[in-house]
């Protein structure tokens, strides 16, 4: 059976896992604490970069989640989640690129301010113009379609969605997408989504670890 080593707090992870609920993939679910876990030698021996997710499959060890859904997508046919056709899988890819490549590092930033560990109101502002040109160029992706470049979930709807609704909670209010929130809407009620929601307790207790996290991963 398939192993997913990962903390419910983590994006990157959840999309993993979010996945691997809805390809409806059997797996044992390994939960690794960021307080130290990460750095032990038992996990840095799958995962040499102390990062979460990694997926081990038998002898197969997999680490960075793009990576673990394209294999999940090529080894596990059933209820797939990217498109055939040219234009539609160009649209996930691109929508699952920009949200690691210029998403995250915004959520990181509103994240740290939030929370009072940067206190750099000029990087700040720059970081939310950045996410509303992101958030501009999703809302035209979308159209009239309920998902992205499909009437049904795609991987693409998985990676943006485990970060896009976190951006009002963050300061970054969705009142002028409304494409973009009718989109969460419909995420937050697919049984997924609800089951791999972090409770307020889990929030409140990773707290804590996250100081240091920022420290570590921070954009300067």
């Amino acid at each position: 059976m398939l192993k997913l080593y990962h903390n419910p707090i983590s994006g990157n992870s959840r999309r993993v896992w979010i996945a691997l609920l809805e390809k409806e993939i059997p797996f044992e679910e390994i939960v690794v604490k960021l307080d130290g876990d990460q750095l032990t030698p038992e996990f840095l021996e799958i995962s040499p970069f102390h990062h979460i997710p990694v997926l081990v499959d038998d002898d197969f060890t997999l680490v960075e989640s793009l990576a673990i859904l394209d294999y999940l997508e090529t080894e596990y046919s059933q209820n797939p989640l990217l498109p055939t056709e040219a234009k539609a899988l160009a649209t996930v890819r691109m929508v699952e690129m920009v949200t690691v490549n210029e998403l995250s590092p915004i959520l990181t930033r509103l994240s740290s301010e939030m929370m009072g560990f940067t206190k750099e109101p000029q990087k700040l502002e720059q970081a939310k113009q950045k996410a509303h040109t992101v958030l501009k160029f999703f809302e035209s992706l979308l159209g009239e379609r309920p998902y992205f470049s499909s009437n049904c979930l795609t991987r693409a709807d998985i990676v943006a969605g485990t970060i896009v609704p976190w951006l009002p909670s963050l300061g970054l209010p969705l009142d002028n997408y409304p494409k973009l929130s009718a989109w969460i809407e419909r995420l937050v009620q697919r049984e997924t989504w609800q089951k791999t929601q972090p409770s307020q307790e889990a929030l409140e207790a990773f707290i804590p670890q996250w100081e240091t996290l920022m420290k570590a991963y921070l954009p300067q």
